[in-house]
């Protein structure tokens, strides 16, 4: 754990950031709304990056506003692909569909379609990470199409945003957890060349993380993942991302799973309602540590803090091969609970009546699940659960419709 001096946290009027959770599909939204997320970011089926993400046709769009907005979060819509002629053209149809809907803002990183969507729609517009806005000079002119808000590429230190934010008078998000890319925000061919799929366009397959062997001339020199990066993780730098005036501190994960977006918007909700409080540095650094335990716990590369205070070295790569199999996985989620009596569970992975288990509710600590019962919807008993299908175990009363179940950590 990467530990930095604080020398006091106080009750102070700055601004708290924003927290800004993944989306990658309805029921991802409704875990990180659940869960204490201020804000989300999701993809519709067209104009987005994240093409083998779940993404949302119309009417789960409509759903996943109705729900985010009835819980006073927002949602932010991402319209990051690089597009050519014929999808612009599309566009301003496609803005049309979405213009009920309330939105609250669109997140694009072409100077063309934000364009076209300041001509056809009221929408606020954010520049997207992928247009790799790391100066003054660029925001202006993201500014001058319409842009409020600059999501700064990853390459931006803490100091750099703050000095953005004061020449241009723009709202600055930064990510602050998940993965990273070797390239400058994503603008890489690797994933052409290896699968002939196009990152750009939403295609990426993730090249960079395979593992390579580097052969000079017959010689195998070395087999590493050079290319790989660690997972950023800045939940210790809250302060000084408060103290830099950063608006949005956003977490990276459209593409994994419910237990990720639970346990990330969780953790980081609850280091920022500390830091809002009138707390000392020993209670805030302990209450970080324990996030940060949390965090480890679920899948990751090795953390790292990336480029926010300087920047990255050889430090930054990961060179262990990827881990498939995490130690505490999602094992199921909690679709109802009947008062009094019992609860229904989801299963998405196979567990035993006798396995420890645990429900991670939306907010306090974790709490541990005895299966006095296992049984099928019809109420016969079961030894143990199948993936995909419904069970019930006994009631607790303080589990929740949509908290996660996930093994016990040892």
């Amino acid at each position: 754990m990467m530990n930095h001096s604080i020398k006091k946290i106080s009750s102070s009027t700055q601004l708290i950031p924003e927290l800004l959770a993944p989306a990658g599909s309805l029921e991802k939204l409704r875990v990180a709304v659940l869960y204490g997320a201020n804000a989300v970011y999701l993809g519709a089926q067209q104009f987005g990056l994240r093409a083998a993400a779940e993404n949302f046709n119309d009417f789960e769009l409509k759903q996943g506003v109705e729900f985010a907005h009835a819980h006073h979060v927002k949602v932010y819509l991402v319209l990051n692909s690089f597009p050519f002629d014929e999808d612009l053209d599309a566009l301003p149809d496609f803005l049309s569909r979405i213009k009920d809907l309330n939105i609250d803002a669109v997140i694009v990183s072409d100077l063309g379609m934000a364009r076209v969507v300041s001509r056809y729609s009221q929408l606020q517009i954010h520049t997207s990470t992928q247009a790799s806005c790391l100066n003054s000079g660029a925001a202006e002119v993201w500014k001058d199409v319409g842009a409020t808000r600059i999501v700064l590429g990853r390459e931006a230190s803490l100091k750099e945003a703050e000095k953005i934010k004061a020449r241009t008078g723009l709202e600055m998000e930064m990510f602050v957890h998940g993965s990273l890319c070797m390239a400058y925000s994503g603008h890489c061919v690797i994933s052409n060349y290896t699968q002939g799929r196009d990152s750009n366009r939403g295609g990426c397959a993730h090249s960079c993380r395979f593992h390579y062997e580097m052969n000079f001339g017959g010689k195998v020199v070395k087999e590493s993942t050079f290319m790989s990066s660690k997972d950023l993780n800045g939940i210790n730098l809250l302060p000084q991302f408060r103290d830099a005036g950063i608006d949005s501190l956003k977490v990276e994960g459209r593409m994994k799973g419910p237990l990720y977006a639970a346990i990330t918007t969780k953790m980081y909700a609850k280091a920022l309602r500390v830091l809002s409080s009138s707390r000392d540095a020993q209670d805030y650094l302990a209450s970080v540590r324990d996030c940060y335990q949390e965090l480890s716990r679920i899948p990751h590369r090795d953390y790292t803090e990336a480029a926010l205070i300087s920047r990255p070295t050889e430090d930054s790569i990961y060179q262990k091969r990827e881990q498939d199999t995490p130690e505490f996985p999602l094992m199921a989620w909690v679709r109802e609970v009947v008062e009094g009596k019992f609860i229904v569970l989801e299963v998405r992975k196979t567990f035993l009546k006798e396995d420890d288990l645990e429900a991670v509710p939306f907010d306090g600590s974790n709490i541990p699940l005895k299966l006095d019962f296992l049984t099928d919807m019809a109420g016969k008993s079961l030894a143990k659960t199948n993936p995909s299908t419904l069970v019930k175990i006994p009631f607790h009363a303080d589990v929740f419709k949509w908290n996660v179940i996930r093994r016990k950590p040892w």
